[in-house]
């Protein structure tokens, strides 16, 4: 190993290689991933956007059909927080890079509460950040699509925005929990993720814009000042994935076995009552 790499080493290591999580502490490593996490996929997500979306880039005239150009869209935002989950960084914090996922899990406590406060504050944190740097890095061009911002569509009311985004969230949370509470499905969350997060931006964007992510909106409200509608995306989502976590347990469902969106044995876990093997203390799961 180079002296450099050994220095990098020493000051971030390995998140394979952190000690088992003690239960009633604060998780520092686990929040800055979800921080890195969520801005890397408000960031890279919204460009995206910005790269097909707005006018004078090459997105329109490289796939010249809206619906395709849409589609496409999806698939890169939703794709690099999936990227993200199968990183080393993702598999310590379960890359949840979403209040909405945070919430659900804690509704069928995954979560000690202490941990679901800093992995909002990570995320509200990450979103802020990563539409930041899209401001600054496309300029003119992410103003020419609002910087990002999720409003209701042309043509559709608050109340339309608020049910699809609802309805959205509560389907994304529940096929989350179909797949953690199957072993044999449970490696393959991340690629669902990309593809339901991909079809759901497909679907919904024309309606509500689709966040799914109170965290993915406050971001370009918060850079572009626009806070008109914002509340649809704060409430709506949160209630989806709240609703979720009631109907998974009201209807008697198999048990959740991790609260990762791509579990690893040998990293450790913060969360509770988990089902699989992980690199943690016996009390971390209580």
């Amino acid at each position: 190993m180079s002296e450099t790499a050994s220095a990098t080493s020493a000051i971030l290591p390995r998140a394979r290689d952190l000690p088992a999580a003690p239960p009633h502490v604060w998780h520092w490593p686990e929040y800055g991933a979800e921080l890195v996490g969520t801005f890397w996929n408000v960031f890279v997500g919204l460009s995206a956007v910005v790269f097909n979306l707005a006018t004078g880039l090459p997105g329109s005239r490289l796939i010249p059909d809206a619906s395709l150009r849409l589609w496409v869209t999806g698939l890169v935002f939703a794709g690099s927080g999936s990227l993200y989950t199968i990183s080393p960084w993702g598999r310590l914090s379960g890359s949840h890079l979403n209040p909405s996922v945070t919430l659900a899990f804690t509704a069928v406590g995954k979560l000690h509460w202490h941990d679901t406060v800093g992995y909002l504050a990570a995320q509200f944190t990450g979103g802020a950040l990563g539409a930041s740097l899209l401001a600054l890095f496309w300029g003119s061009h992410a103003a020419a699509v609002g910087g990002g911002v999720t409003l209701p569509g042309l043509g559709h009311t608050a109340a339309d925005a608020f049910r699809v985004e609802f309805l959205m969230t509560f389907s994304y949370a529940l096929a989350i929990f179909f797949f953690v509470s199957k072993r044999l499905l449970m490696r393959w969350t991340p690629l669902m993720n990309w593809l339901v997060v991909a079809g759901l931006v497909w679907l919904g964007a024309g309606v509500s814009g689709t966040s799914l992510n109170a965290a993915r909106s406050f971001g370009p409200a918060l850079v572009t000042g626009t806070w008109r509608a914002q509340w649809i995306y704060a409430v709506a989502p949160t209630a989806g994935a709240l609703s979720a976590a009631a109907a998974w347990q009201l209807a008697g469902m198999r048990k959740l076995l991790t609260a990762k969106l791509y579990h690893v044995e040998f990293y450790r876990s913060v969360f509770r009552h988990l089902h699989v093997p992980c690199k943690q203390t016996r009390a971390a799961s209580n």
